[in-house]
């Protein structure tokens, strides 16, 4: 049985998991194994999303579970992305409207869906999202943007904001590299643009994305997402330290990361230096 949430549809036997390890052929049913798993809560600025010009100043309460659809030898979460459920907590979606509602006091204005690959789990946030969307209160997706459109539409209705990692432009280093696809990721970005607010981050790695012609071909197709009329989306250049399987170079350098933000700048109105 195939399973449909990103390009790989991977094809699974009973009792075995996908490429992401988090989802798995269950009595001839492809279920989310991670479905109220939780490795990691936190109420966070909402700029650490990141998420500059949504709320500013508010605080989120962040999520996370396990498993990812991407093989990034750099990811900054590997311990949770690249792993099984490791005894992990669980709540069900009406947990986590509670405590986002008794966090309000504290600023919280909703629920981000963060910290691994989320869409892994997507019927979690899309119940979760609901009961947020009907209190009232915000969802904020941070995702890799690999998921078909298919996903993409069940969680849209409730989802507010979300800041979608492009970590390259280029089809080889996301298959070869990443073991993912460009295009499915710029088909999610465009269409969720045309429906909540957008953010997009690329994390600057040294060799991997470092160039200007790179980040200057990002910046343009940016640029011209909804016929031209998204100059405005923000978009985020973070230093890469070295992490997981790529310590092999050194920190982006902090010049290097103005320099391209400057490069982004000549299309885009916000840009912003992350981990700088």
């Amino acid at each position: 049985m195939k399973c449909h949430v990103c390009f790989r549809h991977c094809d699974l036997q009973e009792g075995q998991r996908g490429f992401c390890r988090a989802r798995i052929n269950k009595d001839n049913k492809i279920i989310p194994e991670n479905y109220g798993v939780i490795s990691s809560i936190a109420l966070d600025p909402i700029e650490k999303k990141p998420l500059n010009r949504f709320y500013p100043g508010s605080f989120i309460l962040s999520l996370g579970s396990y498993g990812c659809n991407l093989r990034c030898p750099f990811c900054q979460n590997h311990e949770i992305s690249q792993t099984g459920d490791r005894g992990f907590s669980k709540a069900d979606p009406e947990e986590i409207r509670d405590i986002a509602l008794r966090e309000k006091v504290n600023g919280n204005i909703g629920v981000a869906y963060t910290y691994n690959e989320a869409l892994t789990g997507y019927e979690f946030v899309r119940d979760t999202a609901k009961l947020i969307h009907e209190e009232g209160m915000k969802n904020v997706l941070v995702s890799n943007g690999m998921a078909e459109l298919q996903v993409l539409k069940e969680i849209l209705p409730y989802i507010d904001a979300m800041n979608i990692d492009l970590k390259s432009f280029s089809e080889e280093v996301y298959r070869d590299v990443l073991m993912g696809d460009l295009r499915q990721t710029m088909d999610f970005i465009e269409e969720a643009a045309k429906h909540c607010h957008m953010e997009i981050t690329t994390l600057v790695v040294p060799g991997i994305n470092d160039s200007e012609e790179e980040i200057r071909e990002i910046a343009k197709w940016i640029a011209g997402l909804n016929g031209g009329r998204e100059e405005e989306i923000p978009y985020h250049l973070s230093r890469f330290f070295p992490q997981y399987k790529m310590t092999d170079r050194g920190a982006t350098p902090v010049d290097t990361v103005y320099a391209l933000t400057r490069v982004a700048g000549e299309y885009l109105k916000y840009v912003y230096a992350g981990n700088v």
